[in-house]
């Protein structure tokens, strides 16, 4: 799947009604991702290093990548579709007979918790970038209203991440 893209980051998470607001972008333009709740603190302690007790789905799926001698080369946000957003894991995986990529479908909240256990980098399609409401101002204000209220817990569950 050969496309331009647009190099973005997660640059907040904020509780939402319906499960966690991840704001994903970059300099240019900030937009949002809904995921589930536990979806949103998986991603934000992956974010934080955060040690766990155990492993969680995402740490053991880097566990079989890793016993395969796989490595996660990249995430794209590929489009949105009916208010639902698509994505794909690019994976490489290195023998001595070459090198191999191999792209999987996948919702973007597992993408991302993926890319932050691994720190690999995210991408959005530029066609996806240029279309999506720039949600810029509202983080700006949010991470505003967050400092004036004094507020410097990390978690997920009391504001944005810093950016």
């Amino acid at each position: 799947m050969k496309q331009e893209v647009v190099p973005v980051q997660i640059r907040g998470i904020l509780p939402a009604n319906s499960g966690v607001a991840l704001f994903v972008g970059n300099d240019e333009k900030v937009f949002v991702i809904q995921v589930e709740h536990n979806m949103g603190a998986v991603i934000g302690m992956a974010l934080r290093g955060t040690p766990k007790d155990r492993p969680l789905t995402h740490d053991l799926i880097g566990h079989v990548f890793q016993g395969f001698g796989i490595a996660v080369e990249r995430v794209v946000i590929t489009e949105l579709r009916n208010s639902t957003y698509f994505a794909r894991l690019i994976l490489k995986q290195e023998n001595e007979l070459g090198q191999k990529l191999v792209e999987l479908d996948a919702r973007p909240s597992d993408c991302l918790a993926i890319a932050a256990a691994s720190r690999r980098p995210v991408y959005v399609a530029r066609r996806l970038f240029d279309e999506v409401e720039d949600m810029t101002e509202v983080l700006a204000r949010l991470n505003e209203q967050r400092e004036k209220d004094g507020d410097d817990d990390d978690s997920e569950d009391s504001g944005t991440e810093p950016t």
